[in-house]
């Protein structure tokens, strides 16, 4: 029933963006087709592609666990275990670790984001997924080393506010360097645009 309703969607979904890319109707275009995509990619993608993501995410946030000796990862079950003075901590990836949501919003904006070729959106799209990925496992192995270091009482501070913060910072430079960088190369003013050169700095 689940994949029925889904096409159903998708082909009312497809039929709205055609009659908005015939109305030439740009940013109604843009939001549709992000949100869209954004809603399958949840629907039919999220449940096959997040434990996947989980085991990937423990797996190089346990790497620097193994290596420093601080924490032990169960990469088949997307588990991390740290042992503190204060007691111990198991950290489960669960949806919200996995970085499935992040990706997902990345993808769908890039894929409707047409200041790029498709071919560069393709490009950008795995550049930025892998990226995400390994901003996420860093979110996490901070978290773990926060944990070892002051003890389970920082748990909340570390998964709540620390990890989460650093996270996003690396989230925002992606969406600065992917999205609004090339907005402004590319913006005009009149006969400027600040992907040209002037006359003067040519010469």
């Amino acid at each position: 029933m689940k994949y029925i309703i889904s096409a159903i969607f998708i082909i009312l979904w497809l039929y709205i963006l055609n009659v908005l890319k015939r109305c030439k109707l740009k940013f109604w275009t843009f939001i549709t087709g992000c949100c869209g995509l954004f809603l399958i990619l949840m629907i039919l993608v999220r449940p096959w592609l997040t434990m996947p993501l989980a085991r990937c995410v423990a797996s190089i946030a346990g790497l620097v666990g193994n290596l420093t000796n601080t924490y032990m990862a169960y990469f088949k079950y997307g588990v991390l275990f740290i042992q503190t003075a204060s007691g111990a901590v198991t950290l489960q990836i669960d949806l919200e670790c996995s970085g499935i949501i992040e990706i997902s919003v990345f993808l769908a904006l890039i894929a409707f984001f047409e200041v790029y070729t498709v071919s560069e959106r393709v490009l950008i799209g795995i550049i930025g997924t892998f990226y995400t990925i390994l901003a996420n496992a860093l979110r996490i192995t901070v978290i773990c080393l926060v944990i070892r270091a002051f003890g389970t009482d920082m748990y909340y501070a570390a998964h709540t506010f620390i990890g989460r913060i650093l996270f996003y910072i690396l989230q925002v430079l992606l969406y600065f360097y992917v999205f609004t960088k090339p907005q402004i190369v590319h913006m005009r003013v009149g006969r400027f645009s600040y992907g040209k050169k002037t006359k003067s700095e040519a010469q």
